[in-house]
């Protein structure tokens, strides 16, 4: 029928529904469509959910306590005894060498930033915390962005507009519709306002492991990349720089997962988890 193999097979057995027919329909036209797996049964769906809950409450309690004067170690330590008292396990602790259980990055670390006792937050820092769960064997994965005490109306403006980046691209998120409408909302909204959209990371597929297809990037065009379909599950975590869109590995960083701002001027970003419902998403956790 084509030359490639068909990404989207029928259940064995079964005929095809009107959602197999549509993707298959779709396919046919040469659209990137998801595999089966991809798409989160209801049993699924709800073991995401409950890790969400988790995953939401880690935030929740970090922000009860962060404040100037404390040292990312700290936050560490307040994010895996929330977890794991609450029956979940930090997904990041031992990922791929990642030595602790939350990423801290501070002003213009975008990402990966590697908790430690000598990083002291202190007025005016703005920090991103990004923690994922593992609760009984299903993943939830969120980030958010703290200011520390007062800060300059530039970094105020640079996490409000990063949270808007979130919510422009959660709502351009629709049923039937593509990744790149993602992409191209966050970069449309960034671009106004002269900043950089990180490329060389992105969303990503979540909830059966850590990092599942589609890759979500928060720049694009509409109409393209992977089709998104009710039951599919993926985070939507726009980094936004207030200069170059450009970034490094950290050459200080012993583990190499610190990732900078080219220009190291301040980056900001928010993550949620989606599930993609037939009336758009819903987020799992924030």
């Amino acid at each position: 029928m084509f030359g490639k193999k068909r990404r989207w097979h029928a259940l064995s057995g079964q005929p095809l529904t009107e959602m197999d027919k549509r993707i298959i329909d779709l396919e046919k036209r040469g659209k990137l469509v998801p595999t089966r797996d991809l798409i989160k049964t209801p049993e699924q769906i709800e073991g995401i959910r409950r890790s969400g809950v988790v995953n939401t409450g880690v935030l929740d309690e970090v922000a009860k306590h962060i404040h100037a004067g404390m040292n990312t170690l700290e936050i560490d330590k307040i994010c895996y005894d929330y977890c794991t008292s609450h029956g979940a396990i930090p997904a990041c602790l031992g990922y791929e060498g990642f030595p602790k259980s939350v990423c801290t990055s501070i002003n213009e670390v975008v990402c990966h930033g590697i908790p430690k006792e000598e990083d002291v937050l202190e007025e005016g820092d703005i920090v991103n915390v990004d923690f994922t769960t593992i609760l009984d064997g299903y993943y939830a994965d969120a980030s958010r962005m703290f200011v520390i005490g007062k800060t300059t109306p530039e970094k105020e403006q640079l996490v409000r507009v990063a949270k808007e980046c979130l919510e422009v691209g959660a709502e351009a998120a629709k049923p039937w519709g593509y990744v790149g409408d993602i992409g191209h909302a966050v970069q449309k909204h960034a671009e106004k306002y002269g900043y950089g959209v990180v490329r060389d990371l992105t969303g990503h597929g979540v909830g059966l492991s850590f990092h599942e297809d589609p890759e979500v990037s928060h720049v694009g065009h509409r109409n393209t990349g992977m089709l998104l379909v009710p039951g599919m599950v993926f985070t939507i975590e726009p980094m936004i720089n207030q200069g170059t869109w450009k970034v490094f590995i950290d050459a200080d960083d012993e583990y190499g997962w610190e990732v900078i701002t080219g220009d190291e001027l301040p980056s900001a970003q928010w993550e949620h988890t989606f599930l993609m419902t037939e009336h758009g998403v819903e987020i799992l956790s924030y």
